[in-house]
């Protein structure tokens, strides 16, 4: 189970740092993507930021009422004061306010602060495991009546009135747990912890590929357990159906937006190995039509089919009748774009957000489910997909 061609064939910089905001928007779903459009425009530079789930509301007119606990924008973007990228052994720095030698020097002056044990945090989950079931044998029964086919469910694990260094707990989360779109993202006092193997979309030179994620399976120390699992992964009926429903979605979005007869699937069923677990990941690429932009991709696309379900429609009005909080910047996207229009945006899973001035710390997980699914197995994958987040809150350092 070999990850150098998923990680590698759509490679484009082994870290990219984009620090301080020389500019800026910040939106609230409804007009975001054309004052999104009207900033890229203006600013002809390389942009990063967000879009979190609430955007459902403007690209599928899906409201919500339930609380935010966390507080994301909608959808806010910034070109950076100071941009690093690492690539191929090679550091590229360019700075609005500092000359970038100084930039450089800087960073390697600095020294290495020795941890410090500080506090634990302790997770714990917002719904019950029997409230988590009763919901899921509620959305078979939607599925039964034919009002959706697949549906990404979520559930949210959490902590109050808790303090924790996010710089640390992200370093400790990607230690644990090493996958190709982590990020760490601040946002005024609200922070994202982000260890994503999930790429929701890469454009470049007019072509663009999604990489969607539907299926998982536990890894095991004794290799053939873990061989074991992977297969087993590959061969479930239940994980195929979640897997070929999301493609057949992300081929639909993807035919708004390229031209016709160029859609198609690159891999089906790819199984992908990362340190906690196995993943099931199709990749479907097309020619993007010309004068198409990350606008118009976005429009298309958002929310990401592996976060939604079939019909995508129908599967947001159950979202809001099922779960119990708002996902905020989670199933969201974070990414950026270039000056020349090209783009790379993560799915935003396997992550913990953070209000510092509310001191409120979150972790939403979830799993597709379908006719076939076991609702006491879904629940144990969440577990399993909460794992390696808990573990970095245990015995924190900073």
């Amino acid at each position: 189970m070999d990850n150098h061609g998923y990680q590698e064939n759509l490679h484009s910089y082994e870290c990219l740092l984009a620090a301080g905001s020389w500019k800026n928007i910040s939106e609230k779903a409804g007009t975001a993507l054309p004052a999104l459009r009207q900033f890229l425009q203006e600013t002809s530079d390389w942009t990063f930021g967000h879009l979190g789930f609430g955007m459902k509301a403007e690209t599928m007119q899906s409201g919500t009422q339930l609380p935010d606990p966390i507080g994301f924008a909608d959808c806010c973007f910034f070109v950076p004061d100071t941009l690093l990228l690492v690539r191929e052994n090679k550091v590229l720095i360019s700075s609005y306010s500092m000359e970038t030698e100084l930039v450089y020097r800087q960073i390697m002056d600095t020294p290495i602060q020795p941890d410090t044990q500080i506090p634990s945090a302790t997770l714990e989950a917002a719904m019950s495991a029997q409230d988590y079931i009763r919901r899921v044998e509620a959305l078979k029964a939607h599925i039964h009546r034919g009002d959706c086919y697949e549906i990404n469910f979520c559930q949210e694990f959490r902590a109050k009135n808790t303090v924790i260094d996010p710089v640390v707990v992200f370093n400790k989360l990607v230690s644990i747990s090493p996958n190709p779109y982590s990020v760490f993202y601040k946002w005024e006092n609200r922070f994202l912890m982000c260890a994503s193997p999930e790429r929701f979309f890469k454009m470049e030179g007019g072509k663009i590929w999604s990489q969607p994620i539907k299926g998982t399976a536990p890894r095991f120390k004794d290799p053939e357990k873990d061989a074991r699992s992977a297969k087993e992964l590959v061969a479930s009926e239940k994980e195929r159906s979640e897997n070929v429903m999301v493609v057949d979605l992300v081929r639909n979005d993807l035919s708004m937006i390229c031209k016709p007869g160029t859609v198609k699937v690159d891999e089906l069923f790819g199984i992908y190995s990362f340190p906690q677990v196995h993943q099931m990941i199709s990749t479907i690429s097309g020619q993007l039509q010309d004068g198409v932009d990350l606008v118009d991709v976005l429009q298309a696309t958002f929310p990401m089919g592996s976060m939604t379900g079939a019909p995508k429609k129908r599967v947001l009005e159950l979202v809001e009748a099922y779960e119990l909080v708002q996902r905020g910047i989670f199933s969201g996207a974070v990414g950026y774009c270039t000056s020349d229009g090209s783009a790379d945006f993560n799915v935003v899973i396997r992550s913990l957000m953070y209000n510092q001035e509310d001191r409120y710390l979150s972790c939403q997980v979830g799993s597709g489910i379908t006719w076939y699914a076991d609702a006491a197995r879904e629940y144990e994958e969440c577990l399993l997909k909460v794992e390696a987040i808990r573990k970095a809150l245990e015995s924190t350092t900073k």
